[in-house]
């Protein structure tokens, strides 16, 4: 054991410099534990955004739309001409007294179709059709980001 020379209490200048002296040093551990956690959250709800039935957009260079703050109203149309709404399947002949349901509850006439890029042409302008009959006039067509622009064509 050593034996001080200070009084009980009292430190010596080199030891109350140290003791007092601000830290400088930031500590960065709680900081990474945030970002990880917000990475695995971010991993994980990543795939729930995807809306509706799984189909293959086209690519296009359009902008992005902007944000409506109502639930968007997704009608997808598969390769083989299947017809969902959100995530439901539904046949021709309920399509459009369900279409017109659903206009009834909500405030915007809004609507985005989603369209596979191996779906018939045919299909898909049947379909805008029966949006129009069923009252949607504002009808958006989904395609994925980061294709050709229209002059890089051919």
């Amino acid at each position: 054991m050593a034996l001080s020379l200070n009084k009980p209490g009292r430190h010596s200048r080199r030891q109350k410099s140290i003791i007092h002296k601000p830290m400088s040093e930031i500590n960065v551990t709680p900081f990474v534990d945030v970002v990880l956690v917000l990475l695995i959250i971010f991993i994980v709800a990543a795939p729930l955004l995807t809306v509706g039935v799984q189909v293959q957009l086209p690519e296009t260079a359009a902008a992005p739309l902007s944000d409506t703050g109502e639930e968007p109203l997704t009608l997808s149309i598969t390769a083989d001409g299947q017809v969902s709404i959100n995530k439901t399947q539904y046949s021709n002949n309920e399509l459009i007294p369900k279409l017109r349901s659903i206009l009834a509850e909500r405030t915007s006439d809004k609507i985005f179709l989603r369209g596979d890029k191996e779906a018939r042409y045919e299909i898909i302008m049947q379909v805008m059709g029966a949006l129009n009959n069923a009252g949607f006039r504002n009808i958006s067509l989904v395609t994925d980001g980061g294709g050709p622009t229209f002059d890089q064509l051919n």
